[in-house]
């Protein structure tokens, strides 16, 4: 393996089995799981009140009984909430339940004076209190926008469940109420007021008291979040992003993606000695990093410690996205993680380019086409931009953007003409028109950060609607054109997801099951441009160097690629603002060709 990294005992072995959910929190988590169900049950549906299971089920925390049904479905609620956070062993789960169960013991012994209602309760406390070590996961990243989603989620929960409630006493019901009626009066009862539907007996004071408690409930929890101490998102800070410029200056040649650890989104673990970094973002408690380390690669192994110490103490899993060769292996060895490759970056050497060739020739046609239609290209350092046209650039740039959200994690930087980042590179598409219109003659925008003092690495790419088809070839070829002058002798442009089995697929001699494959990355291209953006980059001839995700198990596959897609921006799970109260940023490279489709096409 090149880079020289020595070979050395895992140190990180405790570190890679300690994110592991043990077999205590695993099945304390799987018990109050089944007891809240159980005590849903219990509360919700009057004929499980007077099954044989109930007789298990009313010895149960929260289970007092059939006069009880709102007091066991709010327990059974919160111990649901409770079960995910303990399978994940933090500590703040382990002590709502330690205050839990107690408190179902002595509500047994007070209300039923069931002695076994009690020794239940204490044998699902028992282990917590003796395995306590294993619940010490510190929080999650938070923010108060949290309070909102619990509100928004509850109350629909609430909703949903308030229904199953309304409708599940069929004898008792007077008349036949519709569903209009029927959802008026769960939303009165969460409020704690009498709605239009009546019940013969005492089922309407069950049926009350059951969506009061969920009322209480939701706004019970919101209430906590809204007030609870703030834990805000993971950012890099000042000094932070000077020490790994510092870095990066050094070492910054060895990764093409070293430059987007510098996102001001990302938080970072430096090594012992400080010579090398991780960086990363928590995604529903996935902690991902992206490219390889940053820095000396001799301290890469202690980077990389810090950085699983820090997922062993919040109970996250540990993922990399989009790293080197070189790194996987470093990763793989120090901490028995597996590696997948994922796609394949595509690196155009300088000195090897041209238009020349049959190869080229879709390229070069396309080009010279947009020449003779009038456009003018320009390739510039940032530094060399002035600031009323830097300006003007932003204020496209984000109308231009194809998507509400900001796409991008990996491969993309977030910002443009930043002060600090005077090294970039703007290629911009101008033509005079007779109608100019609010960006002036500005029609196409591509954005390269540093790799290292010799290299670019594609940022984003933006153009306007109205522009012809092919602005983003037309810059990418002014850019490669222009490197020699700006002392640029390598550009990295896309990363291309699956790449190798597109390229194996469509080949002759290709088997069922990879052509079975590639036809199904093929349907996925309709949402996500993964052959699109092959084809591409294909166009410019490029050496593909591979790049891999770095995980723990395959179990965690899934989760960790539900992560990316929503650190990339294909998932927003956050509850959407009006446009003009969003952060504005700028989509990177790779989610810039939904943009560049139509282009991608005409080609």
């Amino acid at each position: 393996m090149s880079g020289g990294v020595p070979h050395r005992s895992t140190r990180l072995r405790h570190v890679l089995h300690g994110p592991r959910p043990e077999a205590v929190p695993v099945l304390v988590a799987r018990a109050c799981a089944l007891v809240g169900l159980l005590d849903i049950a219990a509360g919700v549906f009057p004929r499980f009140r007077h099954s044989r299971m109930h007789t298990i089920a009313e010895v149960l925390p929260g289970a007092l009984g059939p006069f009880a049904a709102a007091l066991s479905l709010s327990t059974g609620v919160l111990l649901l909430l409770l079960a995910h956070g303990l399978r994940r062993r933090k500590r703040r789960a382990w002590r709502a339940a330690v205050a839990l169960l107690p408190a179902g013991a002595l509500a047994q012994f007070t209300y039923r004076h069931s002695l076994l209602g009690v020794v239940i309760s204490l044998a699902l406390l028992a282990p917590l209190l003796r395995h306590r070590d294993q619940f010490a996961a510190l929080p999650d990243p938070r923010s108060r926008w949290r309070a909102l989603a619990n509100f928004v989620l509850m109350g629909a929960g609430s909703l949903v469940l308030g229904l199953v409630i309304v409708s599940v006493h069929p004898k008792t019901l007077v008349g036949d109420p519709s569903l209009a009626d029927r959802i008026t009066h769960v939303l009165y009862g969460l409020f704690g007021f009498e709605g239009p539907v009546d019940y013969q007996g005492n089922t309407s004071w069950t049926v009350a008291f059951s969506l009061g408690a969920l009322g209480l409930l939701t706004a019970v929890t919101t209430i906590y979040l809204a007030f609870r101490p703030e834990h805000p998102a993971a950012h890099l800070t000042a000094e932070d992003e000077t020490r790994l410029r510092a870095l990066l200056d050094k070492h910054g040649g060895r990764d093409s993606l070293g430059h987007f650890a510098l996102r001001r989104d990302k938080a970072v673990v430096f090594s012992p000695s400080g010579k090398a970094a991780v960086t990363y973002r928590v995604v529903s408690g996935v902690m991902l990093a992206s490219g390889d380390p940053i820095g000396d690669v001799e301290a890469w192994p202690g980077a990389i410690e810090r950085f699983m110490d820090e997922a062993t103490a919040h109970s996250w899993t540990p993922a990399v996205m989009g790293c080197s060769e070189t790194g996987g292996e470093v990763w793989t060895r120090e901490t028995g993680l597996d590696a997948l490759e994922l796609g394949d970056e595509a690196v155009v050497d300088v000195a090897d380019f041209s238009l020349a060739g049959r190869a080229m020739r879709n390229v070069r046609q396309m080009v010279k086409r947009i020449e003779r239609a009038g456009y003018e290209t320009r390739v510039r350092r940032v530094r060399d931009v002035g600031d009323a046209e830097l300006d003007r650039i932003r204020r496209a740039a984000d109308d231009w953007r194809g998507t509400d959200t900001e796409r991008g994690f990996s491969m993309a930087l977030g910002r443009i003409g930043d002060p600090s980042d005077g090294d970039c590179l703007i290629a911009t598409a101008h033509k005079a028109d007779e109608q100019p219109g609010p960006y002036g003659d500005l029609k196409a925008i591509l954005h390269f950060v540093p790799w290292g003092t010799d290299g670019a690495s594609l940022d984003l790419m933006r153009r306007d609607r109205s522009a012809d088809p092919g602005m983003n070839e037309l810059l990418i070829v002014a850019a490669l054109q222009a490197a020699p002058r700006l002392g640029i002798t390598r550009v990295s442009l896309n990363f291309a997801m699956f790449r190798a089995a597109l390229a194996r697929g469509e080949k002759i001699g290709a088997g069922p099951v990879l052509r079975a494959w590639r036809g199904l990355l093929v349907f996925l291209s309709r949402w996500f441009q993964i052959e699109s953006l092959y084809k591409f980059n294909a166009k410019f001839r490029p050496r593909w160097e591979p790049r891999f995700v770095v995980y723990r198990a395959s179990g965690d596959l899934p989760r960790i690629g539900f992560a990316a897609m929503q650190a990339e921006g294909f998932v927003n799970l956050a509850l959407p603002l009006p446009r003009f109260l969003r952060r504005r940023s700028h989509t990177p490279r790779a989610c810039a060709h939904a943009v560049a489709e139509r282009d991608v096409r005409a080609a």
